[in-house]
């Protein structure tokens, strides 16, 4: 129930930060913005009441430049979608991780093993699944209203989620060096719990993912929630 509690609330404050608040269809060139005085500025006068993240205080500059880094990774996601999805859930898979074993953990000395193995996981396969699998998903499945976003919803979690969970359970079998005798026992014993868990915390991001947060955006922001869920992975898929 904490772990549900404290994604829920990860969801939200990540959406707030990512999410973009729409624009009037009849937009502005930026040096005409730039002549018109801050009071009466169209895009700046309606966002005050709307948005109060700092990422949002001044519409005119680069989206981001509140936040150290924040521009230069997403200069990164345009010139190499690819690779900095990929160190993103690097990072993600690693602080998940990292803090199943310092606080769910048994009390002893970190597991280096198992922390590289699962880091390696986001690296080579969360990462790079999760682009080409949002953005098939997105040209499929356009917009953001309720069929579309309960659409994308069902998707992931019928048709992906099992996927992911499988391929997941035979990684980690591989790099323990188990048979594939011992890896189908292994999904065939603990891939329902792992979709169930899934079901219970995921439906409810996605409806936040879908509605609200961009294509090139989606995986920071799930590897931001995905920390908490990543603990319950990192515990299920190891023990």
């Amino acid at each position: 129930m904490k772990l549900f509690s404290l994604i829920t609330a990860t969801s939200c404050l990540s959406a707030s930060a990512f999410a973009v608040p729409s624009v009037s269809s009849n937009t502005f060139r930026k040096s005409e913005l730039a002549m018109i005085p801050k009071d009466q500025h169209p895009i700046v006068s309606n966002s005050r009441s709307s948005s109060k993240s700092p990422l949002f205080r001044d519409p005119l500059k680069t989206r981001g430049g509140a936040v150290p880094g924040w521009a230069a990774y997403n200069q990164a996601l345009d010139e190499k979608p690819l690779t900095t999805k990929a160190m993103t859930s690097l990072v993600g898979w690693f602080l998940g991780d990292l803090l199943a074993q310092l606080f769910l953990g048994s009390g002893g000395p970190l597991d280096w093993k198992r922390l590289g193995t699962l880091s390696l996981f986001g690296f080579i396969y969360h990462g790079p699944s999760g682009h080409y699998f949002y953005n098939w998903l997105d040209s499929k499945i356009e917009g953001t209203g309720a069929k579309e976003v309960f659409s994308k919803v069902a998707v992931d979690q019928v048709l992906w989620c099992p996927i992911f969970m499988t391929v997941f359970f035979t990684y980690l079998g591989l790099m323990a060096g188990d048979n594939f005798s011992a890896i189908g026992t292994k999904i065939k014993n603990d891939l329902l719990t792992a979709c169930q868990g899934s079901w219970k915390v995921w439906p409810f991001v996605h409806l936040i993912n879908f509605k609200y947060i961009s294509t090139k955006h989606r995986l920071v922001f799930l590897n931001a929630i995905q920390i908490g869920f990543n603990m319950f992975l990192a515990f299920l898929g190891t023990k």
